[in-house]
Formats: structure tokens, sequence, C-alpha cells
């Protein structure tokens, strides 16, 4: 297999749209909270006119514009948790846990319907009633987990420290009686309260229409909502079209329109690499297993490429579509991810179906739709019995054949919910035997050389 001559993708002479790359990567997010695609976008668009309303200069909207669109940037650190205490599908708890309030009998509805339907009797008994003895105790650990992640993120995505900051307090209430800090008031960031207000009204707005999101809205004030935000919120509901675009196919438009103008601020090389890596470690930290799991596939097929000759800049565009190849499993229930027994085959048609997960997301980064190629085919094999498409020989790619013999390779080796980590011998032993209906021989070819040039030690590749 010889190299192609061209880069895996390019970013365009002007840079890309920060709003843009950041727009479409926030559907990954929406992937984790169960939420309808564009909830973040759509977020957005009613905190933007909710800050206009509140008269925020155009630095403050820029500030709040990111807020709201990465809100959940820590969500998927406390999927297994859920998982694991609850004995539930993380992914509907957390869609289902949005349309809750602090009523005691909403709360106690929501445990008894959420957890261990699937479960034997005497192991939902214990579930539950761990939750009823420790409830306050688990929703602190599993808040503060997804809030202090989501802030760290945003950090490496080079926000300032009050995005950060407004991140870390989105589950806040303006009672006191939110999370992870029970800040109250005023003491909570403008810019986290506007987001949580968002959050809300898009979710019943998607589920129940106009009137049952202003509705919600209006109970919570004073509790869970800084009344000055949602009097803003009834002002800015009251202009032309604001319900219409919020529900419309050009939404995505219409938000990347908001965006006010920054000086400086430009997706070029170096900043698109440190974006690919902050999602990579939104996309690892779903499952325990998949720890460190999209930079070692990135650093393998990294080693693969430069042995079989690529370039420099197609090793780097590798690389981000290696750090990105799993951005589907973010709407893979941890049920499924973490499952110690064989998936039955409604769970294996949820686990395939995340090749075009990934591909329908990065596709939506205009100068992303080659690495969108690969996300989709890193699970193909050359003899056609691969998925999700069943492509076979040339259909499939160089690059995403060097990105499937990495990620088989890093599966092997790392531990998974049904077997230890292999020893490197035996993985590689394995994947011979693969060579030429699986996996291109030249590209396990290529990653035997690098290994025997570590002595078979991985920590050397890093």
């Amino acid at each position: 297999m010889s190299p192609r001559l061209h880069a895996v993708g390019e970013v365009p002479a002007g840079g890309i749209p920060l709003s843009e790359l950041l727009g479409a990567l926030s559907h990954a997010l929406d992937l984790t909270e169960g939420q309808p695609p564009g909830h973040c976008v759509r977020a957005t668009w009613i905190g933007m006119h909710v800050g206009r309303e509140m008269g925020l200069s155009p630095d403050r909207l820029w500030e709040l514009y990111y807020t709201v669109m990465l809100k959940d940037l820590g969500c998927s650190s406390n999927a297994a948790r859920i998982c694991e205490l609850y004995l539930s599908d993380d992914i509907g708890f957390k869609r289902d846990f949005k349309t809750v309030s602090d009523s005691l009998p909403q709360v106690l509805g929501f445990v008894f319907a959420h957890t261990g339907l699937k479960a034997g009797l005497a192991e939902r008994f214990r579930a539950v009633l761990n939750i009823l003895q420790n409830g306050g105790e688990i929703v602190d650990d599993l808040i503060q987990t997804r809030c202090q992640r989501g802030a760290e993120i945003a950090a490496r995505l080079r926000f300032p420290p009050v995005v950060c900051e407004a991140i870390h307090a989105l589950d806040e209430h303006w009672n006191g009686k939110g999370r992870p800090d029970r800040r109250a008031g005023a003491e909570i960031p403008l810019y986290a309260r506007i987001a949580l207000l968002s959050q809300v009204v898009d979710v019943f707005h998607t589920s129940a229409g106009p009137a049952a999101a202003l509705a919600e809205a209006r109970a919570r004030a004073g509790t869970w909502f800084d009344p000055d935000a949602v009097a803003a919120l009834e002002r800015a509901a009251l202009a032309p079209g604001f319900w219409d675009t919020l529900s419309s196919e050009t939404v995505s438009d219409a938000v990347a329109g908001l965006e006010p103008a920054r000086a400086g601020i430009v997706v070029d090389e170096d900043y698109l690499d440190d974006i690919a890596r902050a999602f990579a470690q939104v996309i690892d930290a779903k499952s325990p297993f998949t720890s460190g799991h999209s930079e070692r596939v990135a650093v393998y097929a990294d080693l693969i490429a430069a042995e079989l000759g690529y370039p420099p800049q197609a090793r780097r565009w590798l690389r981000r579509a290696a750090l990105l190849h799993d951005v589907g499993k973010l709407g893979v229930s941890n049920a499924i991810l973490d499952k110690a027994a064989k998936l039955d085959e409604a769970e294996w048609r949820d686990m395939r179906n995340h090749a075009l997960l990934s591909e329908t997301i990065l596709a939506r980064v205009a100068a992303f739709h080659a690495i969108a190629r690969i996300g989709g085919a890193h699970h193909e094999r050359l003899d056609g019995k691969g998925y999700p498409r069943g492509l076979t020989g040339d259909a499939i790619a160089p690059e995403t054949r060097i990105v499937s013999v990495a990620d088989v390779f890093d599966a092997l080796t790392a531990n998974r919910p049904y077997r230890a980590a292999m020893p490197v011998p035996k993985a590689l032993g394995i994947m011979r035997q693969d060579v030429g209906t699986a996996f291109d021989p030249a590209c396990v070819e290529a990653l035997e050389r690098v290994i025997a040039g570590l002595d078979g030690d991985l920590s050397r590749a890093a």
C-alpha cells in the first residue's frame, strides 16, 4: 500500500470558523445526554437572546455563546457511574432526568421508574435502597464529576476562566439548592444561570412546545432560575421568528450568525490539534475501559503512517481522525459499552451504529469530510464482513485501514469488560490471522516493525 499524495484534510486559508467546528462537535454532547440532535445549538439560540435582552456587551455575549454551546463537555464522565448505580441505561436516564424538578414526588417517581428495570428483583431492591439512603451524596458526586471535568476540558479548548467557571456552575440553582457548591442568587455566574435556563427551555420546547417551555421557566423562577433571566426570556420569546427558528432545520446557521466577532480567534492547525485532543478526552471518559483509547490509537496510527512513508501533514490529519474516530460511541449506552456478557442483537445493532454516528457528526464540519469517512468506516473489513456498510477492498481508503489496525491493536492490548489486556505478542498473532481478510497486510507489517522498534514496550510509543 503506497501513501496517498494528499493530506487527509486541509485547513482553509482563513482557518475554520470556531462556531462551525464547535457547533458541529456539540452534537456529540447531545448524544451522551440523550437529547435530540442540536440541543446544545438550540440552547445557544435561546441563551443568546436572553443575554441580549439582559444587555450583555459583545465580549460577554461571546463568552456566553460558548458557555451554552459547550455546557455538556463533562457529561460523558459520569455515564458509567450512573449505569452502575442505577442499573440503568445512562442515556435514557439523563434524557428523562432533565424534566425532573425538585419536587419530592417527582424525584421518587423518577428513581423508581429508572432504577434496575432489567435487573433481578433483589438486585433492583438493593439499588433502590442505596439510592434512597445515599441519594444526596450520589447526586453530589455525579454532578461534581461532570462539572469539574467540563471545566477542565473547556480550559483545554483555550476558553477563558469565566467560561470554565460557568460550565462548572451549570447545575447551581437560584435558591442555593443546586450543585456542586450550593451557590445562590448572584453568587452563581450569570452565564451559568442563563445556560441552565436555556437548557431546560429547549428540553420542554422540544417535547411539548413553546407554551410548555415558558410555563416551566415561570414555575422555576426564583427556585432554579434567576427571575431576571426568566423575564428576559419572556421578552425575547415575543420577537417574531424566535420559536419558528428554534424549530427549523436552519437553526444551526442562525446560531452561527449570532456569534459576536472576536479578534484573534481562528482555528488554525495548532488549535485544531488541541480541539481534537480535548474531544478525544470527552469520548474516552464515557467508559473506564476506553480511558486513553483514542490518544493511543492516534499514536499507533501515526507510527504506522510514518513507517509507510506518509508526509507530515497527512499524518497530522490522520492523528486527528484517530482522535475523533469513536465520537459516535457517546451515543451508545454504558449498559452496552461496559457489558461483560455477550451483546444481544439489539445491543449489537446499537454498537454498530456508533460508526455512522461518528461519520454524521464529523461531516458537519466542511474541512472534516475525509476524516468523517474514516470515522464511519473504521470497522470495515477488506472481505466485506465489517460494518456499517460492508465495504470491500479498494472502497476502504488507505488511511481508514491504518486507523482500523491501530484501533484493533489497542483494543486487544487494553482491558475490556469481557477480558483482560492481551500481551503484545498474542495480540499481534491474532491480527496476523486476519491479514488480507480484515486488515491490510502493509498496515499490519508496518505495525509489527514499529512494535519491534519499541522492544514491545508500548509505553515508549506515547
